[in-house]
């Protein structure tokens, strides 16, 4: 793809995800806009086996942008960057079609792994601020990951997965369209409390019942006795 395509493309991406943008120009202020011009350039360098040329390309990004991507990464099409500072895409990390990350968010590995040691996501995936997906496993199509969630083990199709460590909390076999990936998402704590105050609600009532029961056995044992 040529560079001129290269950058029409990334304008319109910006333009699309950023309700806050007014005009072209702005998206050349943008961190994503500029970041992901080092990252195509030192990832083609890159696959060629310019290392240290690819690594200074990219490292030029992260000191303009607050944005790290390793040349090595592979992102495909429709990838934005919110914000952006404090992102981190590791090597060996994979990137699908369509995918929206959040400021602080990490694709990194454990420490543990080798060769594949980051984690593979999906399309249409949205990873919103300060999450941390680490290890080498996917992250499946038209997923959603709560802010802060510290996500370390594979994660469904169609999933919604918030805390820490990670669970899924809402999942389907729908496939959600690209204006549903927002960042309103099921809070597990109060969906617990609501269960419980459920819980609570059936025992005193069940209670209540059996109280009734006991003094009804109890009157018609004195009525007999009396008798």
């Amino acid at each position: 793809m040529g560079m001129i395509k290269r950058i029409r493309e990334e304008i319109a991406i910006i333009k699309e995800r950023d309700p806050a943008i007014h005009s072209s120009m702005e998206v050349f202020l943008y961190p994503s806009f500029k970041v992901m011009l080092h990252y195509r350039l030192a990832h083609k360098l890159y696959v060629n086996k310019h290392y240290f040329l690819a690594r200074w390309i990219s490292q030029r990004g992260v000191r303009k942008t607050g944005i790290e991507i390793h040349p090595g990464a592979k992102i495909g099409k429709g990838f934005f960057i919110d914000h952006g500072n404090g992102v981190i895409i590791g090597e060996t990390a994979v990137v699908g079609d369509n995918v929206t990350l959040f400021q602080g968010v990490t694709l990194g590995g454990t420490g543990k792994e080798q060769g594949k040691r980051h984690p593979t996501i999906g399309n249409n995936v949205m990873i919103s601020a300060g999450a941390k997906v680490l290890g080498s496993f996917r992250v499946g199509d038209n997923s959603k990951i709560g802010a802060g969630s510290v996500v370390l083990q594979e994660v469904p199709a169609n999933s919604t997965v918030v805390g820490v460590p990670g669970r899924v909390v809402k999942r389907n076999n729908q496939v959600l369209p690209r204006e549903d990936l927002d960042q309103f998402l099921p809070d597990p704590v109060k969906e617990d409390i609501s269960a419980l105050q459920y819980a609570n609600t059936c025992l005193t009532n069940r209670i209540i019942e059996l109280e009734g029961e006991l003094k009804e056995i109890r009157r018609q044992q004195k009525k007999s006795e009396e008798a």
